[in-house]
């Protein structure tokens, strides 16, 4: 009996598959692109790197100020160290070891503001690109776009199937009639280091 149904299933399984290639009369369009290159012609793209640079600048000035601050600090209490107390030798290297603790929470903060705000700019140009994509998908028919990039598991393809180009075209179109603003909000405001 069990037999029996294992040979009924294999075949109904057989016959499905049959029917179902028997049923699918068009090909499927599949393609590809890169999408660094699409990042790269991406509308707005050169104002959005300008204004993460900026603040990532910004941000690198603020961390060398707290650098400096520490390094001036460790440095008096170093010259200062002989005519101490150990009373006040101890509550300053507490002082100066709590200082460091709050600075490299700092700048914890800091770089993690910082990716959140390359997530902030770059989100709008991702969706200029992915929906110049999916424009491209449907007035060509495609059924799925892949990302050809270096690191996507397409480990080869037909040269043809490489849809950068068209995309790029269509991007260039949305920047003569769109111009794309990256995102101007305000850099996230960073504390100000701790001090004597």
């Amino acid at each position: 009996m069990r037999t029996t149904i294992r040979v009924a299933s294999t075949a109904l399984s057989l016959l499905v598959i049959g029917v179902a290639a028997q049923a699918q009369v068009a090909p499927v369009k599949l393609g590809y692109v890169n999408t660094e290159a699409l990042m790269a012609a991406a509308p707005g793209r050169a104002a959005a790197e300008t204004l993460y640079n900026k603040e990532v600048l910004a941000f690198q000035k603020q961390q060398q100020v707290w650098t400096d601050s520490l390094r001036k600090q460790i440095e008096a209490y170093q010259k200062a160290g002989p005519a101490l107390t150990e009373a006040k030798k101890k509550s300053e290297e507490d002082r100066l070891g709590k200082l460091q603790t709050d600075l490299t929470n700092l700048n914890t903060l800091g770089e993690q503001k910082i990716r959140a705000r390359e997530g902030e700019v770059l989100a709008p140009l991702m969706e200029i690109v992915r929906a110049a994509i999916d424009e491209i998908r449907v007035e060509g028919g495609y059924a799925m776009i892949f990302s050809g990039d270096q690191n996507s598991p397409i480990v080869a393809a037909d040269k043809n199937l490489d849809l950068t180009d068209k995309v790029v075209a269509r991007l260039k179109t949305k920047a003569a009639t769109t111009p794309a603003a990256p995102s101007a909000m305000a850099p996230s405001a960073v504390k100000k280091p701790p001090t004597q």
